[in-house]
């Protein structure tokens, strides 16, 4: 939206003062003449003459006249319209209305005087429909008839007139205006063109069609909406989803305003759907959007029902790898020539929008402000880890972040899981040469996801595993029960998944889905619906594994249970087997932290006792708690006291020979 030329205020300012003056002038004519008076006279015609000569000085049309031209006001109606603005811009207009009224007591225009007093007065124009009063441009006082009640016009209208442009204050604080795209990118930019390509497009009376722009990143939405915006000579503004009415009345009060409001600054309107998508919530933005016939633009995280407007529905995806890299060299600026390669490992990893980048950034060039001479690899670790800060907040509420602290010389395990650990870590590492640089994403766009299944008797290792990857990585670990995903309620399942996978795309978590038999199992014959619906929420669960572009976990304690089929889909499988009595010695070897005092501790004679590695990190820790206890280092008499209360836990006797030789 272009700014008035210069000196268009002062002559816009002439132009309503000339506009007043030819009414004014209509006024006394009719005071002096009565009833029936045509208009004509010397003081009339001088005042036509005088507001042609100001329309003929405009630089550009007139506030007035593009209010007469944008919503069809006859002569007459813009006769109304300028005396209820004189009685506010001018304080001896009043008495002028007083006067023509032959009443001092009605000092303010109405329908009755201006049907009387303006010439090619027309009765249509009062009525409700008519553009004065449908546009809500003036308001008929309550009580009296309507020809005989005041007439007060609009704020927001007198406003426009005198050359002052600002948001109708109804819609302040539900309406916000937009700024400029900040950095679009080329697909965000071409996104624009087709939007302006739409809107260009339609003609005739039918409105312009509905734009949805739908993706997961609302920033990518508003850059696109903001670039199409400016190209097509329009202002943006935008309002939430939520806070759109559901009533019907206050919808259409609304709907008026902003229908109005986009005329008056040529603006177009973008609903966000991103943050509340229920089904009366989108109800209500489909009524909005078509009510209006100005441009407006939904965007939300999927397509959405949009009432009978015509849509046009335009899907942004993520940024490519080279306008990732594109934005973080804009927003480091000189810093991303030092964090060069390390640069190309965040977008590796990490799909953040350009909102997350600059405050990445930000965040990066605070830090390297505050320490002067930090080295590359510290800024690197910065940036690496303020990436992870931006990533988490939407997940942070849907599921449990583990602060991993198991390193690869706490896991305990044959070489053959250990070697196939390694190999996750490294799909996950390298993955961006191997899908972009080497072209395997190009090949096939399926099956990129890089999925694991752990699986084995509880206490294991299969949550230390995920954790000792998730340390290597330097990625958050969050864990998803399933047991409290899965919903007996047909598609809830789906929809809770849903949640999870969206909230952690661009953040490359690992997700370790907890208790995975909760949903896995033999495949059933479709007897009923609910089987058939079981298997839906697999295929789901398993379909956004493959498209996630981070690492998912699913562990489980019978492997058996599931269902080949699903196994295929599955990238790796490690299987936690039962620690023998080497493994479980190597376990009590480690599972003391160095600080901790013992005292005659036999890890031979402890790997007797047949528990799991989990089970074996309680008894140290309530040993070391008896211990702590008693004043002194843990001994085995502690160890033997806490595995018989491990044991009763797990309502396992504990046999003579698992603790001969113990004390």
């Amino acid at each position: 939206m272009t700014a008035p030329p210069p000196g268009w205020f002062e002559a816009n300012q002439r132009h309503v003062t000339a506009a007043l003056g030819v009414v004014r002038a209509l006024l006394r004519a009719h005071a002096r003449h009565g009833r029936g008076d045509d208009g004509r006279g010397g003081d009339v015609d001088s005042a036509r003459r005088a507001l042609d000569d100001a329309a003929a000085r405009m630089p550009s049309p007139s506030a007035l006249d593009a209010v007469c031209a944008s919503f069809e006001l006859s002569d007459f109606e813009r006769d109304v319209l300028v005396a209820c603005a004189g009685v506010e811009l001018d304080g001896a207009f009043a008495a002028e209305c007083a006067a023509a009224h032959g009443d001092g007591g009605r000092p303010y225009p109405t329908f009755g005087l201006a049907l009387a007093a303006f010439p090619s007065a027309h009765w249509s124009a009062i009525t409700s429909s008519a553009p004065l009063r449908r546009w809500r441009m003036v308001d008929v006082a309550p009580g009296d008839a309507l020809t005989t009640s005041a007439l007060r016009i609009d704020e927001r209208i007198l406003h426009y007139l005198a050359g002052v442009a600002h948001l109708d204050a109804r819609l302040d604080g539900v309406v916000a205006p937009v700024g400029a795209a900040a950095r679009p990118t080329e697909s965000q930019r071409a996104l624009a063109q087709r939007v302006v390509g739409v809107w260009s497009a339609a003609g005739g009376d039918d409105p312009l069609p509905l734009v949805q722009l739908w993706g997961r990143h609302r920033s990518a939405a508003v850059e696109v909406a903001a670039c199409a915006a400016a190209e097509a000579g329009l202002a943006l503004h935008a309002v939430r989803a939520l806070d759109v009415p559901s009533a019907p009345a206050e919808r259409e009060a609304m709907t008026r305003l902003w229908a109005r409001e986009a005329v008056l600054s040529r603006s177009a309107l973008l609903v966000d759907l991103h943050d509340g998508d229920a089904p009366e919530t989108v109800r209500a933005v489909a009524a909005l959007a078509d009510d209006l016939r100005a441009p407006v633009l939904v965007s939300s995280r999927e397509p959405a029902a949009t009432g009978v407007r015509p849509a046009v529905r335009l899907r942004i995806g993520d940024a490519t790898t080279a306008e990732q890299r594109a934005l973080w060299s804009g927003a480091l600026g000189d810093l991303a020539r030092v964090l060069d390669g390390r640069v190309d490992a965040v977008v590796g990893q990490f799909r953040l929008d350009e909102r997350a980048i600059r405050a990445a950034s930000a965040d990066v060039l605070g830090r390297a402000a505050a320490r002067d001479g930090a080295d590359a690899d510290e800024l690197g670790r910065a940036l690496w880890d303020a990436c992870r800060s931006q990533a988490r907040p939407r997940l942070d509420d849907l599921a449990d972040r583990i602060r991993p602290t198991a390193g690869w010389d706490d896991l305990v395990l044959p070489e053959q899981q250990r070697r196939v650990l390694r190999e996750i870590s490294a799909h996950v590492r390298h993955r961006l040469r191997v899908y972009e640089t080497w072209g395997f994403a190009a090949k096939s766009s399926r099956g990129l996801g890089i999925s694991a299944l752990f699986s084995g008797p509880s206490g294991t290792g299969k949550t230390m595993a995920a954790e000792v990857l998730a340390n290597d990585l330097r990625l958050d670990l969050y864990r998803i029960d399933l047991s409290q995903v899965v919903s007996k309620y047909i598609g809830e399942t789906e929809k809770n998944l849903k949640r999870v996978f969206d909230a952690a795309e661009g953040g490359g978590s690992i997700l370790l889905f907890d208790e995975a038999d909760a949903l896995f199992g033999k495949r059933s014959e479709v007897k009923d619906s609910h089987d058939r619906y079981a298997n839906i929420e697999v295929s789901y669960l398993l379909q956004r594994m493959e498209a996630y572009t981070g690492l998912a976990i699913l562990t489980t304690n019978m492997k058996t249970a599931l269902d080949k089929a699903f196994l295929r889909r599955i990238r790796f499988v490690v299987q936690f087997a039962f620690p023998d009595a080497a493994q479980r010695a190597e376990i009590w070897r480690r599972v003391f932290p160095d600080a901790t005092p013992v005292r005659e501790v036999d890890h031979a004679k402890l790997a007797r006792l047949n528990v799991a590695g989990g089970n074996i990190r309680n008894i140290a820790l309530n040993a070391a708690f008896l211990a702590a206890d008693g004043g002194g280092p843990v001994t085995m008499e502690h160890l033997l006291r806490a595995a018989r209360g491990e044991c009763a836990k797990l309502e396992k006797p504990l046999t003579d020979a698992e603790t001969a030789g113990w004390v």
